[in-house]
């Protein structure tokens, strides 16, 4: 039995999230992006692999530029996602940026490690996450 997918089977949306984890806001993205992806649905949308981007990884491209929207979430203005994905050649449909459009505040998670540092989850804000989410499931939906 193959269960290998067509090569023009791919989800309808890519997410490309930062998910950078030397600030909160990279962290708030890449977990804004993953109970999207569990709550809407692998068909309606997927997260791709950032770090196949400046690989070049032909499979990744393919399944990228065959979704109808390719979409970049950042944390914060480096813009790390929607500049690797544009070196990429890939054709970015939508860039969110979680300090620029959700008003967040990025915070180094190295800032407490001379002291007592707090658990990762305390430097991520919920209101973050679902400010990002929000944005995310319009941009998912958007015709």
């Amino acid at each position: 039995m193959n269960n290998k997918a067509p090569e023009s089977t791919t989800h309808e949306n890519v997410l490309f999230p930062c998910g950078g984890g030397f600030a909160n806001t990279g962290l708030a993205v890449y977990q804004a992006c993953f109970e999207v992806v569990r709550e809407t649905g692998l068909r309606k949308v997927s997260m791709g692999c950032i770090g196949s981007l400046p690989l070049k990884n032909e499979s990744v491209l393919k399944k990228s530029r065959a979704a109808r929207r390719i979409i970049t979430v950042d944390g914060c203005a480096n813009q790390c996602s929607r500049k690797l994905a544009e070196a990429a050649g890939l054709p970015v449909t939508k860039s969110l940026e979680l300090v620029r459009d959700c008003g967040a505040r990025k915070v180094p998670l190295s800032q407490d490690l001379g002291g007592e540092p707090k658990v990762v989850d305390e430097y991520i804000l919920r209101s973050d996450v679902e400010a990002m989410k929000k944005l995310l499931r319009a941009a998912i939906e958007e015709k």
